[in-house]
């Protein structure tokens, strides 16, 4: 079983993103699974902070599921045209101490989708991202784009994907990030 960490960079309850993020675990290949995180409940990184307490326990929980997992799926909201900054604090409090970088990372297939109710889709967040994972040492996958433009007309007032055209384009990314996770693993 090939097993995805999926996660959103919104928390906001009614997110377009997250909603793109259920979809994709409803489109899995047989034989893998997309395990959708959350980043709701990691704090501002603060170095003090992690000098005296240490990792807050839902950065201990989240590296341990990352760990244990075969694939990133890092689902991104644009907000002024770049990466949430409190996806972004998740990714930097994940990659404390410097020295689990390798651990939590490394090597690790990393995949990047994105929905918007904007015209341009995610694609200045995405772009911004792959700076992030290279320092980080992941493997990101360039074989499929997925940015959803004007995503509140794709998905149902409750979160569920409507549009067909992008339900297609999802199972394909899906599949494809699948694949290589698969020729990755057999290297």
């Amino acid at each position: 079983m090939t097993t995805i960490v999926g996660i959103s960079g919104s928390l906001r309850a009614g997110s377009l993103n997250s909603a793109l993020l259920r979809a994709a675990a409803q489109v899995v290949p047989n034989g893998v699974t997309i395990d959708i995180a959350s980043i709701r409940g990691i704090p501002l990184y603060d170095g003090d902070v992690e000098a005296a307490d240490g990792l807050p326990q839902a950065v201990v929980d989240l590296k341990a599921r990352i760990v244990a997992a075969d694939a990133l799926l890092l689902v991104t909201p644009e907000y002024n045209n770049g990466i949430p900054g409190v996806f972004k604090n998740s990714i930097d409090w994940l990659s404390r101490p410097p020295g689990d970088i390798k651990k939590v990372f490394g090597g690790r297939a990393v995949a990047l989708i994105g929905a918007s109710p904007g015209g341009f889709g995610t694609i200045l967040a995405q772009e911004a991202w792959l700076p992030v994972l290279r320092t980080l040492g992941t493997r990101p996958w360039f074989g499929g784009r997925l940015m959803a433009s004007r995503a509140q007309t794709l998905f149902s007032t409750e979160g569920v994907l409507t549009d067909d055209a992008l339900r297609k384009q999802l199972t394909d990314l899906v599949q494809g990030f699948a694949s290589f996770i698969a020729a990755g693993a057999a290297r």
